[in-house]
């Protein structure tokens, strides 16, 4: 007699909790605030000349690979996969989260200050600012709802099943 394994099914979107369902839309908005702010600061170097495309390609091509990897695990989170919450977190959770404001950091710790920053900044500053303010919400705020009560459920429940 042979045994014959039903194809894995899909999950619903219905039993995806809210939490999990939200986080993963808050990586998709993390890549997104990423992808803009690299698009400002490309245009911002090639308009003044400071380094040619070719410069830049190497730099373009990590954080394209990046943008993918994050995509592609905020997918698997929201299908239940165990593995992907822990890359998540450990990836840009904690080394994105340092690559978002380790130079912020590290210029007010030369003795700047927030409100000389304001009073120096043009529009493409704010515009930066404010994307990199929603980053880094986005991302915090994907962090703890992975790790709610409701997901920690879901995950252990996914990681007893096939799919996890």
């Amino acid at each position: 007699m042979s045994t014959q394994h039903a194809p894995q099914s899909a999950i619903r979107p219905s039993t995806v909790p809210a939490t999990v369902r939200t986080a993963s839309a808050l990586w998709f908005t993390a890549v997104g605030a990423g992808a803009f702010e690299a698009a400002l600061a490309v245009t911002g170097v090639l308009a003044d000349g400071s380094a040619s495309f070719t410069d830049l390609a190497p730099g373009l091509g990590f954080r394209l690979a990046v943008f993918a990897a994050a995509i592609f695990m905020a997918v698997r989170l929201r299908q239940g996969r165990p593995w992907s919450r822990i890359a998540l977190a450990l990836t840009l959770g904690v080394f994105g989260t340092v690559s978002l404001v380790i130079e912020p950091v590290r210029w007010l710790l030369e003795g700047h200050s927030i409100g000389q920053a304001v009073a120096d900044a043009d529009t493409m500053a704010f515009v930066f600012a404010g994307s990199r303010i929603v980053h880094l919400v986005a991302v915090l705020s994907a962090m703890a709802m992975m790790f709610s009560p409701e997901a920690n459920a879901y995950f252990r429940g996914a990681s007893r099943s096939p799919r996890g």
